[in-house]
């Protein structure tokens, strides 16, 4: 008998219904029941709390901060806490989404989790943000847990917002908790090549590309949209494989140059800036400053930056012919669309961004057994397996004749639906 089809969510956030519809359109292609299909397509918990702060000029502040529960099938959930203005329960709830996915493609024992203030940081004091991100931890505290929900740094978050939030958290708990968190600075639980793991799985992910595809990374280029941490050892990464990095961009502006952009001097420009931008760099880079580095020369592309910045707009006006997504959600379907007509292949976040998450889960690790590995170790355990789970997606896309989009998410989808069949409901 054939199953009835049951009403499916729509939204009005963009992001979320992206990912909702790629949900729906491979679970439907997968033949997964619609029974199966209900439960993934919501969320298990979605927290809203407000978050009073009396800023520097005494005045008080009420802030939105939000964290959301998609799945915790595989293990607790996992995913970022960022910091802007656009955060807001929709943006999370499909962030963790794509961090369900994400975590079974990369076949660790997390679900997906993500969270945030809607705030604008650059504008705050370290005072102002310390209030801000120690309340937030207090309102959120008790679904934290090693085993339960195990949050890291994000858009315009550290090491230094994780060490907030689990100094808050152990002195309510009364003991130290370092493993409910992931992404903390070296010096206190930290992990070694943590910092730089999410743009060198990217980077890897698009030398993989290139090995798959027969291209040689010295005659190859590549424009990086995005300087923040992920951009920047996406960038660097490509950089010391012999990739020459003709555009990288942040909030100040894109810069260019057709001989290749010194990455070196550019993180030297970022570290001497006092909010770790870009700003000026076209004056000491030997580059100049265009539109837009999405539209830059370069065979490959790597958005490191944030959702929705190749969409049907900004698409048609793409050179590249190779795109790998470091940001999450970059690229929306309809610009999707227009990319595939034009014969532009695309390496999705979930796979491409899945080197922060396995970096994570190495700390994480770590923290449970209270023993720390060599960075070499630990880079080399990430590399080994970001070429893997590449190369299993490729061949993938290559046997069922399908987008690399679609081959990820149906390998991420089964995964996580055959342990909730195994596991079953809770009535």
């Amino acid at each position: 008998m054939k199953q009835k089809q049951q009403k499916r969510r729509k939204s009005s956030n963009v992001l979320l219904d992206t990912a909702l519809q790629e949900f729906y359109g491979a679970a439907d292609e997968m033949g997964l029941s619609e029974r199966l299909i209900s439960i993934l397509s919501h969320s298990e918990r979605r927290v809203h709390v407000s978050i009073p702060v009396e800023m520097d000029d005494g005045s008080v502040e009420v802030f939105d901060g939000y964290r959301v529960q998609h799945s915790t099938a595989l293990g607790p959930s996992k995913g970022g806490i960022r910091y802007d203005t656009e955060v807001d329960m929709d943006e999370c709830e499909a962030l963790a989404m794509l961090m369900t996915w994400k975590c079974s493609l990369a076949g660790i024992p997390y679900g997906g989790g993500k969270g945030g203030i809607c705030c604008d940081p650059l504008n705050m004091s370290k005072r102002e943000k310390e209030k801000l991100t120690r309340t937030y931890a207090a309102r959120i505290e008790p679904i934290l847990g090693r085993w339960s929900d195990v949050p890291a740094p994000d858009m315009n978050t550290s090491g230094q917002e994780m060490v907030w939030i689990l100094d808050t958290v152990s002195k309510m708990r009364g003991h130290l908790e370092p493993s409910i968190l992931t992404g903390k600075p070296v010096a206190f639980w930290g992990s070694r090549g943590r910092n730089e793991a999410t743009g060198r799985g990217v980077a890897t992910c698009g030398l993989e590309l290139m090995k798959a595809i027969g291209r040689n990374p010295d005659t190859a280029t590549a424009a990086v949209q995005g300087f923040g941490n992920v951009g920047s050892y996406t960038a660097k990464t490509l950089n010391d494989a012999g990739v020459k990095i003709v555009a990288i961009s942040d909030i100040t502006g894109s810069y260019y140059s057709s001989n290749g952009i010194d990455i070196r001097k550019a993180f030297e420009a970022v570290h001497k800036h006092p909010k770790k931008l870009l700003e000026g760099f076209d004056k000491i880079g030997n580059c100049e400053k265009i539109e837009n580095d999405l539209y830059a020369d370069a065979e490959f592309l790597f958005p490191c930056a944030r959702d929705g910045v190749i969409n049907r707009k900004t698409a048609g006006k793409i050179k590249a012919r190779y795109i790998i997504e470091g940001a999450n959600g970059p690229t929306t379907p309809d610009a999707e669309e227009i990319l595939q007509a034009s014969g532009v292949m695309i390496v999705p976040d979930f796979l491409a961004n899945s080197g922060g998450v396995i970096g994570s889960y190495f700390e994480w690790a770590q923290n449970l057994q209270g023993a720390f590995w060599s960075e070499e170790e630990y880079n080399s355990r990430l590399i080994h397996i970001m070429k893997g789970n590449f190369r299993r997606v490729w061949d993938y896309a290559e046997a069922k004749k399908v987008v690399m989009r679609r081959a990820a998410t149906m390998t991420a989808i089964q995964r996580v639906a055959d342990v909730v069949e195994m596991r079953g409901m809770f009535l």
